[in-house]
């Protein structure tokens, strides 16, 4: 099985996505994801796919099939050989990441 790193490229407000701040039921502004940072890196080398440490449920749930794919040595057609692209699925302050085979 294929070592794989994932990094995070971007986390976006929902200013970035909605064109305008975003609000708490108490009045505090939603801000981008508070669990991920920008150009943090995780390295998912087990063969059962855990969720690294200190990596968003949320998010891994949604890059896993990519994960998978990549760590069984697949590939993607519109992707170069051994990386993909995932994102987030939260609407209001997704985060993009970039996953990439590693030797």
């Amino acid at each position: 099985m294929e070592k794989v790193k994932i990094t995070v490229i971007k986390r976006f407000s929902p200013e970035d996505v909605f064109g305008k701040s975003m609000y708490e039921p108490n009045g505090e502004m939603i801000p981008p994801c508070d669990i991920l940072k920008d150009g943090q890196e995780f390295l998912m080398d087990n063969e059962n796919l855990f969720k690294p440490e200190g990596f968003c449920e949320w998010a891994w749930k949604d890059i896993l099939p990519f994960i998978t794919t990549l760590a069984c040595g697949g590939n993607f057609k519109w992707y170069p050989k051994g990386v993909a692209y995932g994102a987030c699925s939260d609407g209001m302050r997704p985060v993009c990441f970039k996953l990439e085979v590693i030797e």
